[in-house]
């Protein structure tokens, strides 16, 4: 976020010198479901004289990150506004409160590989005497050939401390950075025509930087989905979006403000405007927004075909946004008639329910279109008694009495995303997080829950089934209003393990129970044959695994594998998974749908498929990029 007005503006218009500081901590408030794992913070303070920071950063990884960080920094505010700020002395009040300044980077993490300590928490920071060398970045991102990228900077003679994804794209972005600087003062400096030096030659530089041919050069072979917000000590910020716009990003410029978010949903709330005035980082593009406050947009990277990521709009992203509000309740309406067959429309016996909390819009869109198609066969079935001449009043009664039945049976008493949490911890979390209200459900009742997505089928097995089974229903049918996950993601939503994948593990058992296991050595063979292959010739032979079977196949063999074993329970359990055709009927513009459909965005992709299957062949749990 970048103010585009001294402080003393604010401080006159807003009564609050701080109202810039006090959006960042709302706006990451607002975006506190993309990373529980900790919380940083960095700001640029403008005109500071020598001997004072410019750039300030702060993180935790403590619980309630958020809030410790704004407790830390909004402290040395108190006891200011005696001395209300003005004009004349904003200087004074930035040198007296740390992190009071005209430009800032919000972060929460999501952890997915890397380690756990403060460390790890964005932004980075790449420190120099002089200011527009200094660097600031953090993203929502993963890289693929994080390792290749890696050993690139040792190529350029550098000695890159740290091998986190993070900490090499720093570096990368850094070194171009720095080549930025040398072009600029060898057309500038002493010699030039110019023949600028000592202050005037770093103010001029500084004004020159040309950040899309730093990025241009920094990016030029990686390969990944992602967001990055930076800042340079000078003044300068912008944000950056991969080509083919795999990581989600949004802006909103106003005369007070320019600022950008992984979501749409925090902008609008925080600043209080219409969802159409806050626009998309268009991919490929950089928004720059230079010291003196001007604002370009720029692409800085190739063209690349348009793969936005289904799985952030199914489960990650906040459900406020009107487009993903829409888009999930109609992906619970694409579901509603395989569900009504199910359960041969016997609608007066079956209960509709949703867990976790991120189903429940998909599940107003499955309850909505169930009661408009049970309503239309109703009309149905009067008309044609009333065209047969034969109408009797307790008949019509019969026909217009079944209504849907709904209700919150499971309710979570964690906040706690136990798909994004380590796995030391999961089991235990997954075990305890769900409760459920009871008498709703009978025992000739078929209860029906939708949930959002299955991964692993870990959490129904200990935790959703487990505690559904108390109510001891006839039959329960878990719907997932997203299709099989069948390969890993490694472009931000981080699933690369294939081998702890329900679908796979479902593929797997019914390949070697119909004696094709002939078929899984001849896919390694092929897997272990493309490395070293240039990305022309890569190809996802794990595709072949699921082939032979059908969805249905697959759900039924999930529903076997998540069935509790030590539950006395004797229902029936079932499984329906919504389909590629519904997915995209659902949300036509987003096309990112690799981990269902195999088809990766980037070569990448494909080697991490590849080698995510070779590990399993190989008995080793190791991520796969």
């Amino acid at each position: 976020m970048r103010l585009r007005k001294p402080l003393s503006h604010y401080a006159q218009k807003y009564g609050d010198a701080a109202w810039g500081l006090r959006r960042m901590h709302l706006l990451m408030q607002k975006q506190y479901n993309r990373g529980q794992d900790g919380a940083g913070l960095a700001v640029a303070k403008f005109d500071m004289p020598p001997g004072m920071p410019f750039l300030r950063r702060l993180r935790s990884t403590r619980h309630n990150a958020i809030e410790r960080i704004f407790d830390a920094v909004t402290r040395d505010l108190q006891g200011l506004e005696d001395d209300p700020l003005t004009a004349e002395n904003e200087r004074q009040w930035m040198q007296r409160a740390d992190f009071l300044g005209h430009a800032y980077i919000g972060h929460l993490r999501y952890g997915t590989h890397a380690g756990r300590s403060v460390a790890f928490n964005h932004p980075l920071i790449r420190k120099d005497n002089n200011p527009s060398r200094n660097l600031a970045i953090a993203g929502n991102f993963n890289m693929t050939n994080s390792p290749e990228l890696f050993r690139r900077l040792v190529e350029y003679g550098l000695h890159p401390v740290g091998d986190s994804d993070t900490q090499v794209v720093l570096e990368r972005v850094g070194y171009c950075l720095d080549l930025e600087h040398r072009h600029l003062r060898s057309t500038m400096g002493p010699g030039s025509f110019l023949g600028l030096d000592g202050r005037e030659l770093t103010d001029a530089v500084a004004k020159e930087i040309d950040i899309a041919r730093v990025l241009r050069k920094a990016c030029e072979d990686w390969d990944g989905g992602w967001l990055f917000a930076g800042l340079l000590g000078s003044g300068d910020g912008f944000v950056f979006r991969d080509p083919a716009g795999i990581r989600p990003g949004f802006w909103y410029m106003d005369d007070d403000v320019v600022a950008a978010a992984s979501e749409r949903a925090p902008l609008t709330s925080v600043f209080n405007v219409d969802p159409d005035q806050v626009q998309e980082v268009e991919p490929g593009s950089v928004i720059n927004v230079r010291r003196n406050g001007e604002v370009t947009v720029e692409r800085y990277i190739s063209e690349a075909p348009r793969r936005e990521c289904t799985f952030e709009r199914i489960y990650f992203s906040r459900g406020n946004d009107p487009s993903i509000y829409e888009e999930r309740k109609r992906l619970g309406r694409q579901l509603a008639g395989t569900v009504l067959d199910m359960v041969d429309w016997d609608v007066s016996n079956t209960v509709y329910s949703f867990v976790p909390n991120t189903a429940e819009t998909a599940f107003y869109g499955l309850v909505g279109e169930t009661q408009r198609l049970v309503r239309e066969r109703q009309v149905g079935q009067i008309w044609d008694h009333i065209q047969s001449g034969d109408v009797k009043r307790d008949e019509i009664e019969a026909l217009v009495t079944p209504q849907v039945r709904a209700d919150k049976i499971a309710h979570k008493d964690q906040r706690l995303r136990t798909f994004i949490t380590h796995d030391a911890a999961r089991r235990d979390l997954v075990m305890h997080v769900y409760d459920i209200t009871r008498s709703l459900v009978g025992d000739k009742d078929t209860l029906v829950v939708l949930d959002d997505s299955i991964v692993r089928g870990t959490t129904l097995r200990e935790s959703i089934v487990t505690i559904l089974s108390r109510l001891n229903p006839k039959r329960i049918v878990v719907v997932s209003s997203a299709p099989l996950i069948k390969y890993p993601d490694c472009y931000g939503i981080d699933m690369s393990h294939i081998h702890r994948f329900v679908a796979f593990q479902a593929a797997v058992a019914l390949l070697r129970a119909n004696g094709d296991d002939d078929l899984i050595s001849d896919i390694e063979r092929d897997c272990r044959a493309q490395a070293g292959k240039p990305d022309h010739e890569l190809v996802n032979h794990v595709q072949r695994l699921y082939a032979p079977f059908t969805d249905a196949q697959l759900a039924a063999k999930v529903a076997e594998l998540v069935r509790p074993r030590d539950v006395p329970w004797d229902g029936q359990l079932d499984v329906v998974y919504q389909s590629l055709t519904g997915l995209h009927a659902a949300m036509p513009q987003h096309s990112g749908d690799w981990y269902f459909s195999g088809e990766y965005p980037t070569p990448g992709g494909l080697r991490v498929v590849n080698r995510a299957f070779l590990n399993w062949c190989d008995g080793l749990d190791a991520r796969a990029y």
